[in-house]
């Protein structure tokens, strides 16, 4: 598990990146880089990271799922997931 103060700064930073996107589009446009600096860095959506919704993995996300490597394999064990099944042969 994530320390929840990771998963808390990923959801402030995903919280400020919706707050600033029209602001920051329209500044792009209209080429005024300068301005453009004084938006805060974790308006930028580049750094937000995917996390597993479960556990808060950064790492291993599988993005159609939006969890963990870890946490699909368990999940498709259990036949939690729908229409995934294990492969055997």
């Amino acid at each position: 598990m994530a320390k929840e103060s990771m998963k808390a700064r990923e959801v402030k930073r995903a919280k400020m990146v919706a707050k600033y996107a029209e602001k920051r589009t329209q500044l792009k446009a209209d080429g005024d880089y300068e301005a453009l600096q004084s938006i805060p860095k974790n308006a930028s959506p580049v750094r937000l990271h995917n996390r597993c919704k479960i556990t808060g993995r950064p790492k291993g996300y599988m993005r159609i799922f939006g969890i963990s490597r870890i946490q699909f394999r368990e999940m498709a064990s259990k036949g939690l997931i729908p229409g995934v099944r294990k492969a055997s042969w």
